[in-house]
């Protein structure tokens, strides 16, 4: 239909039209193409660039049909009758000179022009992005979504209450995250809460968590409010043989760094649609679990870091964050 209606228009509103559209359209898929190295698009664009050439061409030979006047009509022979001899006696009475016919431009100008005009639109294709002002196209950062209106589980529900996962998020989800982690610049590409209890405690002892994913690492953090002292969890932990157990002090706080390695879980098609293949051992992470107060009197948080190459910031990145983060959870839940 727009073809249709395009060709309706007059010759000399058409075929510039189709021109400049063909030239800023060509010039720019190849541009794009060649940036790419995508060489498809590139092939498209020199179709368009070929086709406007053609235009071009049909512009330049409307013109010279159009200046160039009709040639003049054969002179009357001797075998001609008497109205053709009545004709040249009347040719040859003198008449005032006619007015010099205007010197039609040169064709190798006229293609000459086309070009500079297809260099022009050219340059303003190339150029334009890199001088006029654009939208604003930084990559947006991941934000916790909010759930303060989400009914919390019956373990939420103590005095004092548990932090909740939203607010875990927000406490998490700094500016400077990236920079701390050793890797500034980045910015978070996803960012989640949860509400969740933990497991075999039928839903009794609450332990929200929220989750940062950055390009090169994501950040766990997650805090369990059971009876479990920092020192029965280092007890644990030896006894379940986790690697690299260190103890510390983070905050006045008794503390212990371990590693271990995450589950990778597959999923593909089965006989009866998609299940779920063998849990296997996934990318190794490293945890730091503070106790949730001073004293000691149970219950913990736990920073995980972990990257799907296998690669982890240095112990003091933990602390580091550890250190900035905690603080900035609602006070009263800090027991």
């Amino acid at each position: 239909m727009l073809g249709f209606l395009l060709r309706l228009l007059p010759f000399w509103v058409r075929e510039p039209l189709f021109i400049v559209v063909g030239s800023v359209l060509g010039v720019r898929i190849v541009y794009l193409g060649v940036r790419d190295h995508d060489w498809v698009p590139a092939g498209l664009g020199v179709v368009f660039l070929v086709f406007t050439a053609i235009r071009v061409h049909t512009v330049i030979q409307a013109l010279r049909a159009r200046r160039n006047p009709d040639p003049p009509a054969p002179a009357a022979g001797p075998e001609a009758g008497p109205a053709a001899q009545t004709r040249d006696r009347a040719a040859a009475v003198p008449h005032p000179a006619p007015v010099a016919a205007e010197k039609e431009p040169n064709a190798w100008g006229q293609a000459v022009a086309a070009v500079a005009v297809f260099a022009a639109l050219a340059a303003a294709v190339w150029v334009g992005p890199h001088v006029l002002p654009s939208g604003d196209n930084t990559p947006r950062t991941a934000t916790c979504p909010g759930r303060e209106h989400e009914e919390l589980p019956n373990a939420f529900r103590k005095d004092p209450r548990p932090v909740t996962g939203d607010e875990l998020c927000r406490a998490l989800d700094r500016p400077d995250l990236a920079r701390l982690l050793g890797t500034p610049g980045e910015t978070a590409t996803t960012a989640s809460g949860s509400n969740d209890t933990a497991a075999l405690t039928d839903g009794k002892v609450a332990r929200p968590e929220a989750e940062i994913g950055l390009d090169t690492y994501t950040v766990n953090l997650s805090a369990t409010y059971n009876e479990l002292s920092m020192a029965q969890y280092v007890r644990l932990m030896k006894t379940g043989n986790e690697q690299d157990v260190e103890t510390r002090t983070v905050l006045g706080r008794p503390a212990v760094l371990s590693s271990d390695h995450t589950m990778k879980l597959r999923i593909g098609p089965g006989a009866g649609g998609t299940s779920g293949g063998p849990v296997e051992e996934g990318p190794l992470a490293r945890t730091l679990s503070v106790a949730l107060d001073r004293e000691d009197r149970g219950g913990y948080y736990e920073l995980t870091v972990w990257s799907t190459s296998g690669a982890l910031p240095g112990d003091g990145a933990l602390l580091d964050i550890a250190e900035k983060v905690l603080p900035t959870l609602p006070g009263h839940r800090v027991r």
